[in-house]
């Protein structure tokens, strides 16, 4: 199956936003866990600012990808200044194509 990595970057000012719908996130990427291979926050330079998030995805196509993302709950709050999607391949490290 295919992977793809999701890069989606919070608009400037929007850390109310992530943080009121920060539960509501982790439990819909709880649910996904069997898609997700990895995942995590993204951060400013200075290391302790949200400034968006990242995924690595399992997925059978970058529509299934899309449609996928656009369920987050982060994306219908309008926390993402722009999200970028694309295929990926683990080349190196303990990931599944390794």
């Amino acid at each position: 199956m295919p992977h793809f990595h999701l890069y989606a970057v919070d608009k400037a000012g929007a850390l109310d936003v992530r943080m009121a719908n920060r539960a509501e996130h982790l439990e819909w990427a709880g649910a996904h866990a069997d898609k997700i291979l990895m995942a995590g926050p993204m951060f400013a330079e200075d290391g302790e600012t949200f400034a968006g998030s990242a995924f690595v995805l399992e997925m059978d196509s970058l529509d299934a990808v899309k449609a996928w993302a656009a369920d987050d709950p982060y994306a219908k709050a309008g926390l993402f200044e722009r999200v970028e999607i694309r295929p990926f391949r683990w080349a190196i490290g303990s990931g599944p194509d390794a």
